[in-house]
């Protein structure tokens, strides 16, 4: 079966190593993101914009008994190498490998880690794995919810006794830091990613609006021989004395500061001989005055050698963040040609709607950064940079900051109720800093493109062929103002909330049950990478009920406002193809979700099918026996995490 008629080319081509920005080859899809370089291409064309409408369901895979409960939150990306199709499922984060025309189940590989899983900062399934051969032997590795790194044979699912001990790395060990086994504030949701003999793994935390205290695990970088185990390199993403970039920490903070992880997906350029690490901000997302200084390499892209880890450039984007401006996704690597000279470039995308596009070998901006002068606060204790870099292109693909012409304006009442309801916020432009909540005023800054907003963990895809890039933003609003911590429940002097709340420093700001801010809510932008301009930008999203069904709206005409979502995008050679997030009521009362194809020259739509939910994790493709597939996870609120597979029906 795994070699069997049409597959015969693929297994010779699984052999080969994939260069970074090729799209996925050969109809696979070996890499969490199609290849090395997180492009989340495929040259496919079976499925059209002739055809996209009739898209049927070819198999479900139901993910709520791999785990002691169901998981609502599925984030996964499958992988299709070898004629099988390899996922994460779960709250229990077990491997299960599936026969990618049936979904029938092959073989599954669960961990029970007790306590350390229970308390694990990143539970549940993950967002998936990675895939490694050398032609002959299949591994396949992904980290556990304890953060374990496990190598597992890609054709039975067993570990591989000769990795680590008995097929496991702890990756609580061996970290140049001493932490608790059990309850380390250190997991990771990533898949790793494999390049050569080298698989890589990065770290998160937990989520740091009220964090326990200003000291905390560090999240370092590392390395790893595919084939032993054996720690082969590893970067301290807060400098340690004597590194470079341990100066920007005042005041002895790199001593006790921890997180600065890289959680989210790392991209690889193997001719260069290059992994590019997206590093997120450090301990305390909205308060810094623990850390003073800009604090390398919180949110900081850093290139790194593949085989020894070191340092070859970096590119810091926030200096002393302190909006949870986490850099959120893989960056794009992207080869561009501008003003007619060609460029090896990456695209990164952000939660504040910036694309910064860097020249992936030097660093260098490939348009102007500008360090523009940004608002300076007053919280007590508190640390700014006057500066924060800001691209001369690509323009905003979003809105971030607040300004008043972003309030709801479907009606003159609606739009009076949001400015006297705004009267009580702060507002301002994208780097307006927190403000301590006060009860008369202002309660906290309003802010579109928060650690919600924009860009998150999916990114974006890019077409190697017309060197377009295309990303779903959500223009997500939310409050940010900062209280002290309860008495005993920290030693930080704030924490995210405000004088009218408790904790959580966002919360949804609504007139009448809309949307304080006016659509789109959800939208999908085409940039082109050579000019550095955006082409056209659509609303993703069926309208949400509530705006279609308020009585307030009745006899007014509105167009779609797009929805939001973490949504990633696909790219084929003639589509963009997203799911949509949450789910809406159609004309005939069934509550679901569509999946939408778009012409990828014009943005406009190109067909749309219907899912139970909404879409969770982004889609990928393959063609299998000469037919192709689409794949993605869904779920929602009392709607278990699943994967969806479509194809054109039989003829």
């Amino acid at each position: 079966m795994r070699c069997a008629s049409l597959l015969l080319g693929v297994c010779l081509l699984a052999a080969i190593p994939l260069s970074a920005q090729s799209g996925a080859k050969g109809g696979e899809w070996p890499t969490y993101g199609g290849d090395l370089a997180n492009t989340r291409y495929s040259a496919l064309d079976q499925i059209n914009a002739s055809n996209f409408n009739t898209l049927q369901i070819a198999w479900r895979f139901k993910t709520e008994n791999f785990g002691p409960e169901p998981e609502y939150k599925f984030e996964v990306t499958p992988l299709m190498v070898n004629g099988v199709l390899y996922t994460t499922a779960g709250s229990r984060r077990a491997v299960v490998a599936l026969d990618p025309a049936t979904g029938e189940v092959l073989w599954m590989h669960a961990e029970h880690e007790g306590k350390r899983g229970e308390l694990a900062p990143r539970r549940l399934s993950g967002r998936g794995l990675a895939y490694w051969t050398d032609g002959h032997a299949e591994r396949i590795f992904y980290v556990t919810p304890g953060y374990r790194l496990l190598a597992l044979d890609a054709k039975t699912g067993t570990p591989i006794p000769t990795f680590g001990k008995d097929g496991v790395v702890d990756l609580r060990l061996n970290d140049d830091q001493e932490m608790d086994l059990v309850t380390a504030d250190i997991g990771l949701h990533a898949a790793p990613i494999v390049a050569g003999n080298t698989v890589i793994v990065g770290a998160a935390h937990r989520s740091g609006e009220e964090p326990r205290s200003k000291v905390n695990v560090k999240g370092y970088v590392r390395g790893f021989d595919v084939k032993t185990g054996e720690r082969l390199w590893i970067f301290h993403t807060i400098p340690r004395p004597g590194e470079f970039g341990y100066g920007t920490w005042q005041k002895g903070s790199a001593e006790y500061t921890g997180n600065t992880g890289v959680w989210t997906q790392i991209s690889v350029d193997q001719d260069l001989g290059m992994a590019y690490l997206p590093v997120e901000m450090p301990t305390q997302d909205y308060f810094g005055g623990d850390r003073p200084g800009n604090g390398l390499f919180g949110e900081s892209l850093v290139a790194v050698d593949l085989k020894t880890g070191q340092r070859k450039w970096h590119y810091q984007l926030v200096h002393h963040g302190i909006w949870d401006f986490d850099i959120p996704c893989a960056p794009v690597l992207v080869d561009i040609a501008v003003n007619g000279q060609p460029v090896k470039a990456l695209a990164q995308a952000t939660k504040q709607s910036i694309l910064y596009v860097l020249n992936r070998v030097t660093g260098e901006p490939v348009w102007p950064f500008v360090e523009r002068p940004v608002p300076q606060g007053d919280v007590p204790g508190e640390w700014y940079s006057p500066t924060q870099p800001i691209p001369t292109k690509p323009p905003f693909y979003d809105r971030n900051g607040f300004k008043e012409s972003d309030l709801i304006d479907f009606t003159p009442q609606l739009r009076e109720e949001a400015l006297k309801l705004a009267s009580k916020y702060k507002l301002g432009p994208v780097f307006t800093p927190p403000v301590v909540s006060k009860a008369e005023g202002p309660l906290a800054n309003l802010i579109i493109g928060h650690s919600l907003g924009g860009t998150n963990w999916a990114g974006g895809s890019y077409d190697p062929q017309t060197h377009i890039f295309y990303v779903f933003s959500q223009g997500l609003l939310g409050s940010l103002g900062l209280v002290p911590p309860e008495a005993g429940s920290s030693d930080v002097r704030y924490v995210a909330g405000t004088a009218q709340t408790s904790g959580g420093g966002f919360h949804r700001l609504t007139v009448h049950g809309l949307p304080l801010i006016k659509p789109p809510y959800g939208q999908i932008s085409a940039i082109n990478l050579d000019t550095g301009d955006i082409l056209w930008q659509i609303p993703h999203g069926e309208t949400p009920d509530e705006i279609r069904n308020s009585p307030l709206l009745k006899g007014l005409d509105i167009s779609r406002t797009g929805r939001p979502g973490i949504i990633g995008v696909l790219t084929t050679k003639t589509l963009v193809i997203a799911g949509e997030g949450g789910t809406f009521t159609n004309a005939e009362g069934r509550k679901g979700a569509l999946l939408r194809a778009y012409d990828k020259a014009t943005g406009k739509d190109a067909g749309a099918v219907y899912m139970p939910s909404g879409q969770t994790g982004s889609p990928m493709t393959y063609m299998l026996n000469g037919k192709q597939y689409i794949v993605l996870a869904v779920g929602g609120p009392e709607y278990p995490g699943e994967l969806l597979a479509f194809r054109l029906p039989a003829r």
